[in-house]
């Protein structure tokens, strides 16, 4: 069967829809709370405060609610954009386990991967991540024989940046003025390898150069080769999934569907079409936001979840953003990396088709940063970063759901400027030549494709690619960055991108305050409504959170100074 899609015609839209659709008309205030965006770290915020009583309204933009969680379907099939796996969520007690467990009320359910969760290759060689520290270093000595010294010492540094995390958190709560005593718990209570660069840090344990690459195989997890990418995420991301990666049975969208009701339970509401423009000021207090239609919405706390980029470049009111200093402060940060990702659907079971529940990263070689200075230099290079991922193999309800087929996805690197010159034409229609283009890439990573899976060639039933400019459509992310901001050691050393803003009234939450992936907004998430509540009713959420019940529910009886309650 050869691979076919509708190239003449514009696409339908998906019909899989989470949340409600907006209406002036559908809203009910006052509201405690608004929150700008529904990606994770938006909706865990809403659900955080609305377990203690407050009545928060999410507004999203999309057409469905989960940011990079959501899923779409089209021609029969469905796919996930961006939770190609989840660490942390196996049986073992972990705090992103328990955190999603409280925000769905313990619906989220989890399958997991193959033991190999992620298999990395550096051309033909092919080196396994294996579940468990144990598995994950004999799967090394395999191929490196003499190198156990230094794998022991990685996953030493590993837990050392894991340890280390709270006392970073800790920075994003407490008042700037605490920064020179900081400093100086800091520097004696931090490992030194903490804002180093990933390649640095592996450089310091082996001159085994394949070896290096390989451990780093999973940079595309944040979008920075090692040799500019931050250790500290590296870390994150490796200890994230040392004991395998899980996918979420139902697909993506459970997520936001198991979330969306603890934001209504007391009153709150997640709609969909509903786009914020602009962040309404009183003097210097954000008081409300001022949608699309020109419908005004107050309430005593704006927190966004659109990225600083999004926050201050564009709802806020330039005046307030230049004159808090932000307008400033967002040029020393980068947005990250923008991608292609391949939609594939085909006309046969996960299992009838071999496919695995395993992630493959494709590289040419271990030279990342070249291969990649090629690819931005002459896009008929060898693409530096192929990803393979099989949702459909991952998804125990798959089968259930679409019965005979299968979903596979492929993601690349993506430069928004090869682009931009279609970006102010609509989805959808954006012509011939940008089709064309689209339909270049989509051949050439097929071809990657069936390299790895020569019994996929003649299988294909349906394929469609999405580019940055679709991220930048349905994401509102400007360069159609996929990670927020960059990565790099610069990055984590911004005192400024914390959830309580200068602008009194406004937070932020989301995966600009910690860092990227699901559970890095999903933390950022909590620490914003932690931030919000105090020290006090903070930690008196959290002691439900990560209890052992997973509905249980926080009465807040005493706001205290300072806090935001609703109206009767």
């Amino acid at each position: 069967m050869a691979a076919s899609k509708p190239a003449s015609q514009a696409p339908k839209p998906s019909r899989l829809r989470i949340g409600r659709r907006y209406r002036a008309t559908r809203l009910d205030p006052p509201y405690d709370a608004i929150v700008i965006g529904s990606g994770i770290g938006g909706l865990t915020t809403a659900a955080l405060l609305s377990a203690v009583g407050r009545k928060v309204l999410v507004l999203e933009q999309h057409y469905t609610a989960g940011g990079f969680t959501h899923a779409y379907d089209r021609n029969g099939y469905e796919w996930d954009v961006g939770i190609h796996y989840i660490g942390d969520v196996g049986e073992h007690p972990t705090m992103v386990r328990k955190l999603f467990d409280f925000l769905s009320d313990g619906q989220l359910k989890w399958a997991p991967m193959d033991r190999t969760y992620d298999r990395i290759f550096l051309g033909d060689q092919q080196f396994d991540l294996r579940a468990g520290p144990e598995a994950f270093i004999s799967g090394f000595l395999e191929r490196f024989p003499g190198e156990e010294r230094a794998l022991r010492e990685y996953l030493k540094r590993v837990s050392a940046v894991g340890r280390a995390m709270p006392l970073v958190t800790m920075e994003k709560l407490l008042p700037l003025w605490c920064g020179p005593l900081l400093s100086l718990i800091k520097k004696w209570s931090l490992p030194p390898y903490l804002h180093k660069t990933t390649y640095e840090v592996l450089r310091e344990l082996t001159d085994n150069e394949t070896l290096i690459a390989a451990l780093a195989g999973q940079w595309g997890d944040y979008g920075m080769t090692p040799d500019v990418g931050s250790f500290m995420v590296h870390a994150l991301i490796v200890k994230h999934y040392l004991y395998g990666g899980y996918y979420p049975v139902g697909g993506a969208s459970k997520v936001a569907e198991t979330i969306i009701p603890r934001v209504q339970a007391s009153g709150g509401e997640v709609f969909t079409y509903a786009e914020v423009e602009t962040i309404l000021l009183d003097g210097h207090r954000a008081v409300g936001v001022r949608m699309a239609d020109g419908t005004e919405i107050r309430a005593p706390l704006v927190i966004s979840s659109a990225g600083v980029f999004n926050t201050f470049a564009r709802l806020l009111p330039a005046s307030a953003a230049e004159h808090s200093g932000y307008r400033s402060q967002l040029t020393k940060v980068r947005p990250s990396m923008a991608h292609l990702c391949l939609y594939i659907g085909l006309q046969k079971t996960a299992e009838e088709l071999g496919l695995p529940k395993t992630n493959y990263w494709l590289y040419p070689g271990a030279d990342y940063s070249g291969n990649v200075q090629k690819f931005l230099e002459d896009p008929n290079a060898e693409i530096p970063l192929v990803y393979l991922s099989f949702p459909s193999a991952k998804d125990p309800s798959f089968a259930r759901r679409y019965p005979g087929r299968a979903t596979i996805e492929i993601v690349a690197p993506g430069p928004y400027e090869w682009f931009a010159q279609w970006q102010e034409q609509p989805w959808g229609k954006r012509g011939a030549d940008y089709e064309a283009l689209k339909e270049d890439y989509s051949q050439r990573l097929l071809e990657y494709l069936y390299r790895h899976f020569p019994q996929l060639r003649g299988q294909i039933d349906y394929y469609e690619l999405s580019t940055p400019l679709s991220t930048r459509y349905f994401c509102s992310y400007g360069k159609g960055e996929i990670y927020g901001l960059d990565h790099d050691p610069d990055r984590f050393k911004q005192t400024w991108l914390r959830p309580k803003t200068r602008i009194k009234g406004l937070f932020l939450t989301g995966q600009d305050i910690m860092s990227c992936g699901v559970a890095g907004a999903m933390v950022a998430g909590m620490v914003t409504a932690q931030s919000i509540l105090g020290l006090r009713r903070g930690r008196s959420l959290l002691k439900q959170v990560f209890a052992d019940s997973a509905s249980a529910t926080v009465k807040e009886t005493d706001p205290g100074p300072g806090s935001v309650s609703r109206s009767p």
